[in-house]
């Protein structure tokens, strides 16, 4: 009986300590495990891929992915009992710093390479770097009208251009203009030689001489004057002329490129002469002298070449109308005019 009873206790003596280690880790603090996934039951497979039903997969039977890199080493780290609101300690300031014996570096200059590099060479590298980039000198020859005028008596024939050598600020300007009579004499003809200065964007202030060579006698005036382009792009410009005899006398005159196309222009042009005084010897009489009025169509089969066709039409005023009909001369004059406008 007792033989029995101690092989019916082994099984009990040897299960204790197995039991022993398989302990209830839930039951432990702070230790939360998530819930055993449920068993389902299996369910027969389908032949191939028929319905294609996939069961979701719970986040709990999912297997845990093992980490990667070493691990936070402030991970667990409960700051919650620190006292934020703490300042900070406070750095040293700028006045706080040590400042180096010795006198402060100089303030650069306008010219701050000049501390490093001979000023003479820098000078002349400067100086050449504006004349490439902007102030380089260049010229122009621009004939604005030279055109022929049929009439019932003798053609007649006109001209007015202007060139120019400089930069964009300080110009030497030549200005000429004149008229005639085909197979005849020339009737005006004048030349200036101008110092032209940029006074803004878009005017020039120019001084020089004039020197009229017909009608004879021939006069020199002092001359100072302005060019420019006005509000609404006109073209603009005018001078006073004060000859070697004391008469002061003024000119204006303006035009307009009005576009048709990108090559067909209409330009209403107007000129206006004034004298101080009366000048027999010149046929010119003081106060509103003449007014010529004119419109021209051109067509710029180039930019630097195009000839046009037009009308103009002068009027003489005051003594100078006089000193016309007392020459034999008529006071008023509308011609057709063909030229061509060029520069280059």
């Amino acid at each position: 009986m007792s033989r029995l009873t101690l092989m019916g206790l082994l099984p009990l003596i040897l299960a204790g300590p197995v039991a022993a280690q398989t302990m209830d880790h839930s039951s432990m603090p702070g230790m939360t495990l998530p819930a055993a996934p449920t068993e389902e039951t299996a369910q027969p497979r389908a032949a191939g891929h028929q319905h294609h039903d996939m069961p979701p997969v719970s986040a709990a039977a999912r297997p845990a992915t093992p980490a990667t890199g070493d691990a936070d080493p402030h991970a667990g780290h409960d700051m919650s009992s620190m006292d934020m609101s703490a300042p900070a300690e406070a750095g040293p300031t700028i006045g706080d710093l040590e400042v180096p014996p010795g006198s402060p570096p100089p303030p650069p200059g306008e010219h701050a390479a000049d501390q490093v590099f001979p000023p003479a060479r820098m000078a002349a590298a400067r100086a050449q770097l504006r004349r490439e980039h902007g102030g380089a000198s260049s010229s122009m020859v621009m004939a604005n009208i030279a055109e022929w005028a049929p009439r019932s008596g003798k053609d007649s024939y006109r001209w007015e251009g202007e060139a120019w050598f400089g930069g964009d600020i300080h110009r030497l300007v030549l200005k000429s203009e004149g008229e005639g009579a085909v197979g005849g004499d020339v009737d005006h003809a004048e030349l200036q030689a101008l110092y032209s200065r940029a006074i803004g964007p878009y005017f020039n202030l120019q001084a020089g001489v004039r020197h009229d060579f017909q009608p004879r006698p021939a006069r020199t005036y002092a001359t100072l004057g302005f060019e420019g382009l006005a509000p609404y792009w006109f073209e603009v410009s005018g001078a006073a002329f004060l000859s070697d005899k004391g008469d002061l006398s003024g000119r204006l005159e303006g035009s307009y490129d009005q576009r048709i196309t990108q090559r067909l222009i209409l330009q209403p042009r107007a000129e206006l002469n004034l004298a101080a005084s009366n000048d027999a010897s010149t046929g010119v009489g003081s106060g509103l002298s003449n007014v010529e009025l004119g419109l021209r169509l051109r067509y710029e089969i180039r930019r630097e070449f195009a000839p046009y066709v037009g009308v103009t039409h002068e009027r003489k005023f005051g003594k100078t109308a006089d000193y016309a009909r007392a020459a034999g001369e008529g006071v008023e004059d509308t011609r057709l005019v063909l030229g061509v406008r060029a520069w280059f």
